[in-house]
Formats: C-alpha cells, sequence, structure tokens
C-alpha cells in the first residue's frame, strides 16, 4: 500500500507543478478558442491541460518500475507499457484537438486505433463472466472488439461530461478511488497477481486527477481539453478491461462447486466491472441522453448543444459549484455502493443505506436557490457566499442618520471579454499596486 501511495503522491505532485508551465505555453500557443454557445465559462481559458496529465502519467509508471513490490508489475505483465502506448497516441490526439479543433470522426478513428495498440500489446479481454453461464473464453477477434467498444465508450463519456469546471477530473478521481479498492482487494486478499496492473492504473489516475483538480476548480485557470479528458477516459477503461476480462473468477474460489456457481456468486462483482458504465453511470447516462436527443433533432451524435446533466443542473437554478458537487455526490453513491454491495451482496443494510443517500440526493435537486448560511463563529473558514449577509453602513451628510443596506456577496456574473475570471491574467492588464 505504501508504494500504492507514493506513486499516487508522485504523479499527483508532477502534475500540479507542471500545471502552471503548460498553461503559460497554452496561452503562447493560442490554445485558447474564442466561447462557444454551450460554453459556461465567461472568457477564453487556455487548454492543454492533459499535457501536465500526461507526464504525470509517465512519471507515476516510472516510479512504480523501481519500486520494489510494483517493478513486478512490469516484469510479469506487458499491460504498463501497453497503456503508455494507447495513452500516447489518444494523448497526441487531443493535443491536436485542443489546438487545430479536428473532425469527430478523426477522433474517432484515432481512439478506436489507440484501443487496438492496447489490444495488439496485450491488454484486452480475454474471458468474461456471465451470470447463469460461466466463464465465457471469447476469440481473438470477439475479444478484440469488445475491447474497442469499451474504451471508445468510456473515452466519450468522460469526455461528454467534461463541461463544468473540476467536473470530469473529480468524478473520475472518484470512480479510479471505488476502482482501487476493489481492485487492491482481489490482489492483496486473494492474492491475485494478475489484479495488480489494475490496482496501479487506478493509483496513477486518482495522482493525475488530484493534482490537477487545484487548477481547474472553479473559476478555473486552465481546462483539461480533449487530451486530458480522453486520457483519462483511457486509463479508466485499460484498469476496467485489465482486471475484468484477465482476472479468472474460479480462481478466487469464493464458491465451493461448480465453475458456473462460482461465477454466479461473483455477479455482484464483476458486473460493475464487465461494463464500467456502472462506475461512471452518471456519465454514461449523459452519453446516451446526448446521442439520443442530437439523432432525434436529425443532427450528427457528436454534434455539441447545452442539453447536458450539468447543464440542466444551471438552468434550474443550481450555482456552478453546487451543480458540480450534486454531480460529486451522485457518482460516489454509485461507484461506493456498487462496491460495497461487491463486498456483501447479502447486507440488507448497504441497501437501505443506498437509498436513504439517494433520497437526500434528490432533495438537494429540488433545493437550487437554497443557499446554506454558515453560523457567525464559522464564516471565517467558508467562501463568501456561504457567509450571512452584511449590513452596509452609509451615513447621510449633514445628519447622523444611518442607512442599513444589505449587500449580498453572491459572485456577480461577468461578461465575455471583463477580466477577473478564467484566465484574466493572461488575457488584460493586470493592475499593479505599489
Amino acid at each position: 500500500m505504501r508504494e500504492y501511495l507514493l506513486t499516487l503522491c508522485i504523479t499527483a505532485a508532477v502534475t500540479y507543478l507542471l500545471t502552471g508551465p503548460v498553461r503559460k505555453f497554452a496561452i503562447v500557443a493560442g490554445a485558447m478558442p474564442e466561447i462557444r454557445a454551450r460554453d459556461v465559462h465567461r472568457e477564453p481559458t487556455p487548454r492543454l491541460g492533459g499535457i501536465a496529465m500526461f507526464f504525470g502519467l509517465c512519471a507515476g509508471l516510472l516510479v512504480a518500475d523501481h519500486l520494489t513490490n510494483l517493478s513486478e508489475v512490469f516484469e510479469k505483465s506487458n499491460e504498463p507499457r501497453a497503456l503508455l502506448s494507447g495513452a500516447a497516441l489518444i494523448w497526441l490526439i487531443g493535443v491536436l484537438d485542443d489546438k487545430f479543433e479536428i473532425d469527430a470522426l478523426i477522433k474517432l478513428g484515432g481512439q478506436m486505433i489507440a484501443a487496438g495498440v492496447m489490444v495488439v500489446q496485450g491488454l484486452t479481454i480475454l474471458w468474461i463472466p456471465l451470470p447463469g453461464v460461466g466463464t465465457v473464453a471469447l476469440t481473438q477477434w470477439q475479444g478484440t472488439l469488445l475491447t474497442v467498444a469499451l474504451v471508445v465508450i468510456t473515452i466519450n463519456a468522460v469526455n461528454f461530461v467534461d463541461g463544468l469546471d473540476g467536473l470530469a477530473a473529480g468524478m473520475v478521481c472518484i470512480a479510479a478511488a471505488a476502482f482501487f479498492m476493489y481492485a487492491y482487494r482481489i490482489w492483496y486478499s486473494y492474492g491475485i497477481e494478475a489484479a495488480a496492473p489494475a490496482s496501479l492504473f487506478a493509483a496513477i489516475l486518482m495522482g493525475m486527477c488530484l493534482g490537477f483538480l487545484p487548477h481547474n476548480m472553479h473559476p478555473a485557470r486552465i481546462f483539461m481539453g480533449d487530451s486530458g479528458s480522453m486520457l483519462i477516459g483511457l486509463v479508466l477503461a485499460a484498469g476496467a478491461i485489465s482486471v475484468t476480462g484477465q482476472v479468472d473468477p474460479d480462481v478466487m474460489k469464493l464458491f465451493s462447486g461448480s465453475e458456473r456457481n462460482a461465477v454466479h456468486q461473483m455477479v455482484p462483482v464483476y458486473i460493475p466491472l464487465l461494463m464500467p458504465l456502472t462506475i461512471i453511470a452518471i456519465p454514461a447516462a449523459d452519453l446516451i441522453l446526448a446521442i439520443v436527443r442530437r439523432t432525434w433533432r436529425g443532427q450528427s451524435p457528436f454534434a455539441a448543444d447545452r442539453g447536458h446533466l450539468h447543464h440542466r443542473l444551471l438552468e434550474i437554478g443550481h450555482s456552478h459549484s453546487r451543480a458540480v458537487l450534486i454531480m460529486y455526490f451522485f457518482s460516489a453513491l454509485i461507484a461506493f455502493g456498487a462496491l460495497a454491495y461487491s463486498v456483501n451482496a447479502a447486507s440488507m443494510w448497504i441497501v437501505l443505506s443506498v437509498v436513504f443517500l439517494s433520497a437526500i440526493g434528490l432533495v438537494l435537486l429540488l433545493l437550487p436557490r437554497f443557499t446554506p448560511r454558515a453560523p457567525r463563529w464559522a464564516e471565517g473558514f467558508v467562501p463568501p457566499r456561504y457567509r450571512r449577509r452584511k449590513a452596509a453602513t452609509v451615513t447621510a451628510s449633514g445628519s447622523e442618520a444611518v442607512v442599513n443596506e444589505l449587500v449580498d456577496e453572491e459572485r456577480v456574473p461577468v461578461t465575455a471579454g471583463a477580466s477577473g475570471v478564467n484566465g484574466a491574467t493572461a488575457l488584460g492588464s493586470r493592475s499593479r499596486t505599489r
């Protein structure tokens, strides 16, 4: 566990330290497109944050290769090299898109090629466990097609949800945390070495997201762009492919009896990972709804619009930060709920807890205009929008009359081009104080 923690910290530190220079490079390179109709931010913000995340990935893999226990992953498996090859290709395509806005079909083709590169190097689905059937071995073509489909779906699900500051990085980090706990449990508790690469991928993915989030929280100073969203989607898919399609469920021997019964007993564990759409259920649902909505209107499935789930949260009255936190809440509820259910599917308390927390989430959705106020003693520790309204004292000239005026400390929307929000110091003159 200490080596995983060290790898996570190194990845996060490299990503965090490189994001600042990458932001300056993106401004100089002109990777800062104009505001589009579907955008939520108020002024042009540099992209290319995926550059820092990719080098964080490389640093994490390099450090893990020199650690005592994790180095065995590189000796016994070719999956880390396969991940790095596919990640480098998808990252390069993303960088070109962030700068030159390449066609959506070209990006789709690049995603399929990146998945194919990983398949050629051994990161592929060999078999799938099915309830009531058993472990079904796949042919080479079946495994390749399923792997490519899984990678493409996960990449686009993450890419579609990347619409608010800090949303994609936070949701993927939550999913990676739940995924790491599951994969580490299989590797450590059952001694299955085939789950070690998935644990490593999840730890590195958490580091990439945690290192980038401080720069990407609202108001964001830099966006990860397609170079970042497609990259973290590919890493998440690679971990799911590694632990689902290459770990034989019968090796765990959780159920004494036939292989069919063993697989049936493992259904609560393997269904969330067979198709990681359960782990990233909200991005997947957003992806499906977007495709249905656009094709219903006669548009291309890749045509951008303002109908995503996070856009709808803003339309009903939620603030930017609260919309992100609500998405975080439901992502954590689904991911960790599936994790808890996989550990003990017979516990009714897990089901009741998920239902109770879901009810709390629904209440939060129905209170878009409710702003909680912190008590007086805690106002110094919370953002201004959560403090109580202060009384501004105005003294009339020539008299002692005092007029109290309530001042709302909520952030006032800024029109495009005004300084003070996303990347303002890079676009306008910076005020200097002596």
